[in-house]
C-alpha cells in the first residue's frame, strides 16, 4: 500500500508536466502532429521493403534500383518547387491536402503495376505530385507557432517521425509476408485518413494579403519568387553549409551498413540495433534536447551539432569494437537532435511570411544534392581506397560545415538572435555596474525590436545572476499565452528608469506586475496577478 502511495505523486507530476507541455502549443498544431504520425506510419510500413519488392517482382539489379531512386529524388525536387510556390499562392492546407490525395492514389497505382516501364513512369509522377505538399506542412508549423516555439515544434514532429519508424516496419513485415500489395494499400489508407483529418479539422493558416489597389501576382511572378530566395546570400550560405552537413549524415543510411559488414562482420541484425539506438534516443530525448538548446543562438547550435557529426562519423575510421560503434551512434544522434529541428526553424526566420513555402522548397536542395552524389562518392572511396578514408573525409567535411555555420553566425548581425544578444550585452553591463539603469533604458530603446522571450545569458558562469519568469495563461482554459524569462537587470531598468518590460506584454496588465515587483517583491515565492481574462504567474529563478 505504501509503495503504491509513493508511486502516485511521481505519476501525477509526470501527468501534470505532460499537460503543461501540451497546453504550451495550440490545438491546431497537435492536430497537425497527429495527422503527420498517421501519414508517416504508412510510409514507414512500405519504405523498408520497397527495394525487396522491386527486385523480387521486376527482377532488376541494385544499380537499376539506384537509378529509380535517383529519378524519384529529382522528380521530388520538381514537385517540391511547384508545391512551395503554390503554397505561398493558394495557402497551406489545400496544398497539403493535394499532396496526401496524390500520395494515396499513386500508392495504389504502384502496387498494381506489373511492367517495369510503367512502374518507372509512376515513380517519377509519384515523386512530383506526392511531395508537393512537403513545403506546405513545414510552412504550417511556422504559421502556427511563434518564433521561440518553432524549434520545439519541429522537434516534436521528429519524435513523431521516429515513432512511426519504430512501429511501421513491424506492421509492414507482417503485411509483406502475406502480400506486398497489402503494403501499398495500407499506405494509401493512411494517406486517405490523414487527408480526411486535414480537410475536416485543420484550418487554413495563411491568406495572401494584397495592398489596396494591388493586383494579385501572376503564376509566373509566384515562381519568380524563387529568385528572391536564391539572391538571399545569408540563406544560400546556410544552404551550402547544410548540404555539406547532410553529405556527412546520409552515410548512416547508405554506406555505414556495408562498411561494418564487409570490414567487421556486423550482420543485418547487429546493424539494426545501431539504428534502433538512434530511433530510441530521438523518441526519448528529442523534445528536452530541443528545449535545452533553444536558449542558445541557433547557428551556434548548428555548428556544435555538426561538430558532433564530424566526431561521431570519424570514429568509425578509428574503432573496431561493436561497443564503440554504438558510442559513435550516440554521439551522432545527439548532434542530430540538436541540428534537425533548429535547422528548419532557422529557415522560417530567413523567410518572409509570404515566401515560407518557397524557402522551404529551396531548403530541400540541401538534402537532394547530397543524396544524389553522396552514395556515389562514398562508393568510389570504398571500392578504390582504404575504407577508413571515407570516415576521415566525413569528419573533415563535418568540420568545414560547422565552420560555415559559425562564420554565418558572425555575418548575420541583423538577424533576430543577434538583436537579442545586443540586449543581453546591455543588461550584462548594467548588472556589472558599468552603466546606469537610465543609460541601459535608453540603449535598450535604441535596439531594434526583437524576441524578448529569448533573453537569456550567453553562459551560466555567473551563478548570482537571477531571472524573472513570467507566464501568462488564459483564465478560463488555462492555455499558456506567453512564457518569458527576463534577466533581473532588465527588470530593474523597468522599475527604476521607466523602461519597457517586453513588447509582448503590452496587451496584458503590466501595471499590476510593476506594482507587485516594486512594492511587494517576490521573496523567492511565486506570485500571481489575475485580470479579467488572464492569469499571470511570476517566479524568481
Amino acid at each position: 500500500m505504501s509503495q503504491e502511495t509513493n508511486r502516485n505523486p511521481s505519476s501525477s507530476n509526470q501527468w501534470l508536466k505532460a499537460r503543461r507541455v501540451f497546453k504550451e502549443f495550440p490545438g491546431q498544431f497537435w492536430i497537425l502532429v497527429g495527422a503527420t504520425f498517421i501519414d508517416r506510419l504508412g510510409g514507414a510500413m512500405l519504405f523498408p521493403f520497397f527495394t525487396l519488392y522491386m527486385t523480387s517482382k521486376f527482377g532488376i539489379t541494385m544499380t537499376q534500383v539506384g537509378i529509380l531512386f535517383g529519378l524519384f529524388a529529382i522528380s521530388s525536387v520538381v514537385g517540391s518547387m511547384i508545391g512551395g510556390a503554390l503554397t505561398d499562392r493558394l495557402g497551406r492546407k489545400w496544398m497539403l491536402l493535394f499532396g496526401l490525395i496524390m500520395s494515396a492514389l499513386s500508392a495504389v497505382l504502384m502496387g498494381l503495376t506489373n511492367r517495369i516501364e510503367v512502374f518507372l513512369v509512376v515513380v517519377i509522377v509519384v515523386g512530383m505530385l506526392a511531395d508537393a505538399g512537403g513545403p506546405a506542412q513545414q510552412a504550417l508549423v511556422a504559421d502556427l507557432l511563434p518564433e521561440e516555439k518553432r524549434a520545439e515544434g519541429f522537434g516534436i514532429l521528429r519524435v513523431v517521425f521516429n515513432l512511426a519508424v519504430v512501429i511501421g516496419p513491424l506492421i509492414g513485415g507482417l503485411l509483406a509476408a502475406r502480400n506486398y500489395l497489402f503494403l501499398f494499400i495500407a499506405d494509401a489508407i493512411t494517406s486517405s485518413i490523414t487527408a480526411a483529418v486535414v480537410f475536416f479539422a485543420l484550418k487554413e493558416t495563411y491568406h495572401p494579403k494584397l495592398k489596396q489597389g494591388e493586383p494579385q501576382e501572376s503564376i509566373l511572378e509566384t515562381f519568380a519568387g524563387y529568385g528572391v530566395a536564391l539572391r538571399d546570400k545569408a540563406f544560400v550560405w546556410f544552404l551550402g553549409a547544410s548540404a555539406l552537413m547532410v553529405l556527412v549524415y546520409i552515410q548512416m543510411n547508405t554506406t555505414l551498413a556495408v562498411f561494418l559488414r564487409d570490414n567487421f562482420g556486423v550482420n543485418e541484425q547487429g546493424f539494426s540495433y545501431i539504428l534502433a539506438l538512434n530511433a530510441a534516443m530521438v523518441v526519448l530525448f528529442q523534445f528536452p534536447t530541443t528545449r535545452w538548446v533553444s536558449r542558445y543562438r541557433p547557428l551556434l547550435v548548428m555548428a556544435a551539432g555538426t561538430l558532433l557529426y564530424a566526431f561521431g562519423f570519424a570514429m568509425y575510421g578509428f574503432v573496431s569494437l561493436y561497443f564503440f560503434f554504438l558510442v559513435a551512434m550516440v554521439i551522432i544522434t545527439i548532434g542530430e537532435m540538436m541540428v534537425s529541428p533548429v535547422g528548419q526553424s532557422i529557415v522560417t526566420q530567413f523567410a518572409p511570411e509570404d515566401m515560407r513555402g518557397r524557402y522551404m522548397a529551396v531548403f530541400g536542395f540541401s538534402w537532394v544534392i547530397p543524396f544524389a552524389i553522396g552514395p556515389l562518392l562514398a562508393g568510389l572511396v570504398l571500392d578504390n581506397l582504404n575504407p577508413d578514408w571515407l570516415w576521415y573525409a566525413a569528419g573533415l567535411l563535418g568540420i568545414v560545415a560547422a565552420a560555415g555555420f559559425y562564420l554565418l553566425e558572425q555575418r548575420v548581425d541583423r538577424a533576430r538572435w543577434a538583436v537579442v544578444d545586443q540586449r543581453i550585452s546591455i543588461i550584462e553591463q548594467l548588472e556589472e555596474g558599468k552603466i546606469s539603469a537610465q543609460a541601459a533604458s535608453q540603449m535598450l530603446e535604441e535596439v531594434d525590436h526583437g524576441a524578448w522571450a529569448r533573453l537569456v545569458p550567453k553562459s551560466e558562469t555567473a551563478p548570482e545572476r537571477r531571472h524573472l519568469r513570467i507566464r501568462v495563461s488564459d483564465l478560463n482554459s488555462g492555455m499558456i499565452k506567453m512564457d518569458l524569462r527576463l534577466p533581473m537587470g532588465l527588470v530593474n531598468t523597468v522599475l527604476y528608469a521607466g523602461g519597457q518590460f517586453s513588447a509582448d506584454l503590452d496587451d496584458y496588465s503590466t501595471e499590476h506586475l510593476r506594482n507587485l515587483l516594486a512594492h511587494d517583491g517576490l521573496h523567492d515565492a511565486p506570485a500571481q496577478v489575475v485580470t479579467d481574462e488572464d492569469r499571470m504567474d511570476v517566479t524568481m529563478e
